[in-house]
């Protein structure tokens, strides 16, 4: 089993992508996943996509796939492949309305870097079963066009009266859904380098890869 990690930025380049790459790499390692890391949009061919079974889109931003490469992935989708989104994933891709049904939300904007309180909307997920029923961090609390709860699983919302600038009212940030035979994981949170050094954090996004995936237990 293989696993892509796709990290291309043509806007904000978050500092947060090398320590993601090591931590995803520790993890995928442990479980002997093969694991490529790039930054070559080049590897969207229905040649290379074959040989995975998810793509982890790492803190992409900005317009990182041609048409071509856009074909090939929602292929890839379509035919049972998984998707994960991290971060800016939801930054990318921006004039692409496939892309934001599979990421469930576009990303709008964020407030300051601030603490606030996260809600554990669902125990049971690989993604959150190891937090308790809030979860307390400092991030960007990423606002996005729409409230994507009445399609998705929603896993993690965030207290909008525990930090300033919030506008959505009901404002989920991580979240799974299946797409036919494909399964769709995103989370909101990882601005900072320091998150991947963080066990709980890390257990979160390598809890939705592992749901993604289908792997045993998840």
């Amino acid at each position: 089993m293989a696993l892509l990690i796709f990290s291309k930025t043509s806007d904000y380049r978050h500092e947060s992508i090398a320590a993601g790459v090591a931590a995803l790499g520790a993890w995928a390692r442990a479980r002997q996943l093969a694991l490529e890391a790039t930054e070559d949009a080049r590897c969207f061919t229905a040649e290379r996509l074959a040989r995975v079974r998810a793509v982890v889109w790492l803190s992409t931003s900005g317009a990182v796939l041609d048409s071509e490469q856009r074909s090939a992935f929602e292929s890839f989708v379509r035919t049972g492949g998984a998707y994960v989104g991290i971060h800016s994933a939801s930054a990318s891709e921006l004039d692409w309305p496939w892309y934001a049904e599979l990421v469930g939300a576009r990303f709008k904007g964020h407030p300051a870097l601030q603490p606030a309180r996260l809600l554990v909307e669902d125990r049971t997920h690989p993604a959150t079963r190891h937090l308790g029923f809030e979860w307390r961090r400092c991030d960007e609390w990423y606002e996005f066009d729409r409230n994507p709860r009445a399609r998705v699983r929603v896993l993690l919302s965030v207290d909008e009266a525990s930090y300033q600038g919030g506008e959505m009212g009901d404002h989920p940030l991580a979240w799974c859904q299946e797409l036919g035979a494909a399964r769709s994981f995103y989370s909101a949170l990882g601005h900072a380098p320091e998150d991947f050094s963080d066990a709980a954090y890390v257990q979160h996004i390598c809890g939705g890869i592992a749901w993604a995936l289908r792997l045993e237990g998840a």
